[in-house]
């Protein structure tokens, strides 16, 4: 797996989600510009999707398990996608609370898929 990538999206999606939370907090919906974040995470995202399955595929394994990694892997790609989706739906403060959640489940979700590849999980 790729460590920088995994950071940078951890990195991405924390300011993501701190900005969405600050536009819940000032009782504002999700903008299109928090789309556009949601959308530039979302790529990163699926990088990192064809970055661990070329891994992979090249013959290397996840310390913790192939398909707990790959679905963690797919879980994070769709996690971002899935929260702007619901914070469309829901045009007021609760549909930028809805999206930084979505940017705290998937910092959550790079530290975890670090652990898993990695083995430092408890």
């Amino acid at each position: 797996m790729f460590d920088p990538l995994t950071i940078a999206v951890a990195v991405a999606v924390l300011g993501l989600g701190a900005w969405c939370a600050y536009a819940a907090f000032k009782d504002q919906p999700t903008k299109d510009w928090h789309l556009l974040g949601m959308a530039a995470v979302s790529l990163a995202a699926l990088a990192q999707l064809v970055v661990g399955i070329v891994a992979l595929t090249r013959g290397e394994d996840p310390h913790d398990g192939t398909a707990v990694f790959v679905s963690y892997l797919v879980g994070a790609a769709l996690t971002v996608p899935a929260a702007a989706f619901l914070s469309l739906s829901e045009r007021s403060r609760w549909g930028s609370a809805t999206a930084a959640a979505g940017g705290f489940v998937l910092a959550v979700l790079q530290v975890r898929l670090y652990d898993i590849w990695n083995g430092t999980s408890g």
